[in-house]
């Protein structure tokens, strides 16, 4: 699915890499999956915006299946700030990505047609 990439894209291959933010402190995490985290970057939440661009591109065209796709949407962004391996604005920011990477997947198209006329 093109906005799943994108929005992989965007996260791991351009924020990750320019934003070199340290994952929460450990002290901050009141439970032993803190050992289990990644290493890289911690801006922005790739699995925020994987599940966001995944539920945003399905509900236009199937919308019962995109609501039930936002719980577990909600449920892997909530997972990410209690298991220590992003701060909230991290995911907030997965999340935007998500979403803007679905909008453009579906609306470029129609906007690179336009520009052509």
């Amino acid at each position: 699915m093109a906005a799943l990439g994108l929005a992989q894209l965007v996260c791991n291959g351009v924020c990750k890499q320019v934003v070199d933010r340290p994952r929460p402190p450990k002290e901050w995490i009141p439970h032993d999956e803190v050992e289990d985290r990644p290493g890289s970057s911690s801006f922005a939440s790739g699995h925020t915006a994987a599940a966001l661009a995944f539920t945003a591109a399905v509900a236009p065209s199937w919308p019962s299946a995109g609501a039930v796709c936002a719980v577990p949407a909600a449920l892997v962004a909530a997972e990410r700030v209690q298991s220590g391996a992003h701060y909230p604005s991290d995911v907030a920011a997965g999340a935007a990505i998500g979403l803007v990477s679905a909008w453009l997947v579906r609306r470029l198209p129609r906007l690179v047609v336009r520009v052509r006329r």
